[in-house]
């Protein structure tokens, strides 16, 4: 499963209704490999393919594709303001590393790559 934040679904609903979409979307989220840690978070809104798990989230679909369910089940979906800026942020317990700036990590069972050790 995969949570938003209240303020997470605040934020997508109001990206959603700026969109003039003939179909249904919903809050894909899913993993693409790279980064120094090994993958990165993908989020975007897109149409609810055959195969997703989805996930209702104050009326927001959440998709996940088969592949990245097994990196991101159990994560949740935050949306963070500060003085470095603001954007979604995803906090996954199936981490054991992740980069600096945060954008990529790594699971349990995965090489690290670009030198990283743990």
């Amino acid at each position: 499963m995969v949570q938003l934040t209240d303020i997470a679904a605040d934020k997508v609903r109001a990206f959603m209704q700026g969109q003039t979409a003939q179909v249904e979307v919903g809050l894909r989220v899913g993993v693409r490999g790279g980064g120094c840690s090994g993958f990165q978070y993908a989020l975007a809104l897109d149409e609810k393919r055959v195969d997703d798990h989805v996930f209702d989230n104050s009326g927001i679909s959440v998709l996940v594709d088969p592949a990245s369910l097994q990196y991101v089940d159990g994560s949740t979906v935050d949306y963070t303001e500060n003085f470095m800026g603001s954007g979604f942020e995803v906090s996954n317990p199936n981490t054991v590393a992740s980069c600096g700036c945060g954008s990529s990590f790594r699971v349990a069972d995965e090489e690290p790559s670009c030198g990283t050790t743990v």
